[in-house]
């Protein structure tokens, strides 16, 4: 269904640094890197899509978060989510809700949210029971 998504930054380097580190967590792997236009990408290790991207805007302008607007990427795990959430606060992210059991959202919902250094707001989330 999804494609790719961009997620706009103002620093690259440390953009760059953050999320090497957490989606490495989640599994996923780097497609591409372009210091020079200050873009990312990666992927899931066995497919080629969909692609999360992190990049400066196209227009040249400040990167702000949207109000509203919330990436959730899967994990494999009830244990990534925790270490991706601890990994984020580590790396400057600021905590948007702690990882733990969301019935609200349905039975088996396992998320941790956190804003990026840029403030975007990031969810990572398992549907499935553990075990």
């Amino acid at each position: 269904m999804i494609s790719h998504v961009h997620v706009g930054v103002s620093d690259f380097p440390r953009a760059l640094a953050f999320y090497d580190a957490l989606l490495a967590e989640l599994g996923l792997v780097r497609k591409f890197v372009e210091e020079g236009r200050g873009w990312a990408g990666w992927v899931p290790h066995d497919a080629p899509r969909p692609l999360f991207i992190v990049g400066r805007p196209y227009d040249g302008g400040r990167a702000r978060p949207g109000n509203g607007q919330m990436v959730a990427l899967l994990a494999p795990s009830h244990t990534a989510v925790d270490r991706v959430h601890a990994l984020a606060l580590a790396l400057g992210g600021v905590d948007e809700g702690g990882p733990g059991l969301r019935p609200e959202y349905h039975a088996h919902y396992y998320g941790a949210y956190f804003r990026d250094p840029d403030g975007n707001k990031i969810c990572v989330c398992r549907h499935e029971p553990e075990g």
